[in-house]
C-alpha cells in the first residue's frame, strides 16, 4: 500500500470536508511520508517513514 508508514503501520484515514453551509463531501486525510534511506538489519534501504516515527527516533537513518 502506498500511502502507509512501515514502522507503526500509519495508513489514510477518511473524513468530512464541511462547507460553511455544512454540507459534507468525503476526503482523505494522508500522512507525512517520507522516503529515506535506513538501517534496517545492519543494511541500507529506502522505506518510507511518517514524520512521527522520524522525529521521536524510532527509525536509524544511513549516511
Amino acid at each position: 500500500m502506498a500511502f502507509t508508514c512501515e514502522i507503526c503501520n500509519k495508513r489514510r484515514q477518511s473524513g468530512n470536508n464541511v462547507s460553511h453551509a455544512n454540507n459534507k463531501t468525503k476526503r482523505v486525510f494522508n500522512p507525512n511520508l517520507q522516503t529515506i534511506k535506513a538501517l534496517i538489519n545492519g543494511a541500507s534501504k529506502r522505506i518510507k517513514v511518517c514524520t512521527r516515527c522520524l522525529r521521536s527516533g524510532f527509525v536509524k537513518k544511513s549516511v
